[in-house]
């Protein structure tokens, strides 16, 4: 029988190495989580672009205004700014798509649905994973809107000042936040293909979604 591991104590003052070996387990666990790849980086690495903002309403996101992890509901790419100045460090990885299962497509819908859910789960697990080693600031963002992900058919029940049907698992994504994902693959040296609404799966490599956790 197993031994379950007792929780420890919070504890302020980590060492560097403490530290440094928490965020390179925290890598490890994304991967093994189905995560591509996982990298720590500091916080001031990650670029929070306004312009990301206005890609959720020029043109108008099907998720806009429907969602209270999407805007005008989340926050604004200045409140980010602020709060990552009260962070130090993020583990952000990256998790790649099979083309057919993240292109639009009706056939496959429940795929990409899947690997969406893959992520959201991913960061809930890394949130909690440092919450309990008492890092208890951090904070995750997932990719793409959790209503397309949870509750396609449904109406958001934060909006309507009920609970959230999946309150441990939806969480806002980088991009409705501002976080400028793209910039940030290519600064990691991950290779990232933009796939809009007509893309077709023989025209991209491989999809990707990422996902980011603060750690204080």
């Amino acid at each position: 029988m197993t031994e379950k591991k007792q929780i420890e104590k919070i504890n302020t003052e980590k060492s560097q190495e403490k530290l440094q070996e928490d965020l390179e387990k925290y890598c490890k666990l994304a991967v093994e989580m189905g995560a591509t790849a996982a990298k720590y980086i500091r916080t001031d690495q990650i670029p929070i672009d306004d312009r990301v903002a206005l890609k959720c309403i020029i043109p108008v996101c099907f998720n806009y205004n429907t969602c209270a992890n999407c805007p005008p509901h989340s926050l604004k790419p200045e409140e980010t700014r602020q709060y990552l100045k009260l962070f130090k460090w993020a583990v952000v990885f990256k998790k790649d798509i099979l083309p057919k299962d993240i292109v639009r497509n009706k056939k496959t819908t429940e795929e990409r649905a899947e690997g969406f859910k893959n992520d959201f789960e991913i960061v809930n697990k890394l949130e909690s994973a440092a919450f309990y080693d008492g890092y208890y600031f951090s904070a995750g963002f997932g990719a793409g809107s959790c209503k397309s992900t949870f509750c396609p058919d449904q109406e958001c029940l934060i909006l309507q000042n009920k609970k959230c049907r999946y309150s441990l698992r939806a969480r806002p994504s980088m991009e409705a936040v501002g976080m400028d994902c793209f910039k940030l693959a290519v600064d990691l040296g991950w290779q990232i293909i933009p796939i809009g609404s007509g893309a077709k799966a023989e025209e991209v490599s491989h999809g990707s979604l990422m996902g980011l956790v603060l750690i204080n």
